[in-house]
């Protein structure tokens, strides 16, 4: 096997699948890109099993077709560190890849393309198309409250869901829920609903910018496709039932406080700097026209922010992990949100006003 190519053709395509392969492997192999070159086309593989991600490059010099597969990290660290525009010729010479540009050499050790693992997938049983910055709206607004390492395995990643009427995604860690719903689903689909694993979206939210190009989702039982462009992302889905959040979200909140974003961000940012630093709680003092927000640490030290805020109801006091609250503000794009309560040991619900396609849901912590 034996290319050419120009350094900025591969760089980003390299990134991006490099960041499927995991540091630490069980399997050699899984440290290795399969790179395979035929006709004028070159296609890159990562994957740890999981996930799998293919980039294919067109108009490429392919000299000698052929495949083989490379140390990853290595070679993206190789091509990030060549200067710009340089040409770049990589070709494999038994159990060595050499690649060379201007008077630089390289010689990476191989393994063979047939112990390269593909990820199984089949066909896929629904198929979805939503423009890029659609798809990526509906990850970004929600993948901040999925679990980590969490034992019930069902809530680290995702629930993707597609009915006749609408496409939705919802991730909850048992403490905070968040949802958004796009109107766009498929004619004539039943309810289905997937669980994207964790590493699944967080890559597919790199593919992601803010344009208008297609992204088809090809969904199967076991398997979701994703096709943008020159990239294919493959991840299997988790195996388990996801939670009835529609029980989650408070239908009957008779306190509603509505306030400015931005005011608000700032003010729960700059409390958060005395909370204690493993509760990271904060106690809100909701007052006819005011927010008052207190906090404070086992040093005896203290926070507290008056906001203006509409609000007409009775006094009441409710405490909440502040990091859960500014998240859902750092993901809200609207000028004011709107803050509903039942009393003070009920959850809480926040939108921003004027968007209706994202809701999220906040336990009260104890104080």
């Amino acid at each position: 096997m034996k290319f050419t190519t120009n350094r900025e053709a591969l760089l980003r395509p390299l990134q991006l699948v490099t960041g499927v392969v995991e540091r630490r492997q069980t399997l050699p192999v899984l440290a290795n890109l399969l790179v395979v070159a035929r006709d004028d086309t070159l296609s890159l593989t990562g994957t740890d099993l999981e996930v799998e991600l293919v980039a294919v490059e067109r108009g490429v010099d392919v000299a000698e077709p052929g495949e083989v597969t490379i140390p990853a990290r290595k070679l993206a660290d190789i091509w990030r560190s060549l200067p710009e525009g340089a040409e770049v010729t990589v070709q494999a010479e038994g159990d060595r890849a050499i690649v060379r540009s201007g008077r630089s050499r390289f010689a990476l050790a191989t393994l063979p393309a047939a112990d390269f693992p593909k990820v199984e997938s089949g066909p896929g049983d629904l198929e979805v198309e939503l423009a890029q910055h659609e798809l990526r709206r509906l990850l970004d607004r929600v993948s901040f409250s999925m679990a980590q390492q969490d034992v019930r395995y069902f809530l680290n990643g995702m629930l993707l869901e597609v009915t006749g009427a609408h496409t939705r995604t919802v991730a909850t860690d048992g403490h905070r829920l968040a949802m958004c719903t796009l109107g766009a689903g498929v004619d004539g689909a039943d309810r289905v609903q997937a669980i994207v694993p964790r590493k699944g979206v967080l890559e597919l939210s790199r593919l992601l910018d803010d344009g208008d190009d297609a992204v088809g989702m090809h969904l199967g039982a076991n398997h979701l496709r994703v096709v943008l462009g020159p990239y294919t992302l493959t991840t299997k889905l988790v195996d388990g039932k996801f939670p009835d959040y529609e029980k989650v979200v408070p239908r009957r909140a008779e306190r509603s406080m509505s306030g400015d974003r931005d005011t608000l961000r700032q003010a729960f940012a700059r409390a958060s700097i005395l909370s204690n630093e493993k509760y990271r709680g904060v106690r809100l003092i909701l007052e006819p026209e005011q927010l008052t927000i207190q906090a404070n640490n086992p040093e005896q030290e203290e926070a507290e922010e008056v906001v203006p805020v509409q609000y007409a109801g009775e006094r009441m006091e409710i405490g909440f992990n502040v990091s859960y609250l500014q998240d859902v503000l750092n993901v809200l794009d609207t000028e004011t949100v709107t803050m509903s309560v039942a009393d003070a040991n009920s959850s809480a619900l926040v939108e921003g006003v004027g968007n209706e396609e994202a809701l999220y849901v906040v336990m009260p912590m104890r104080l």
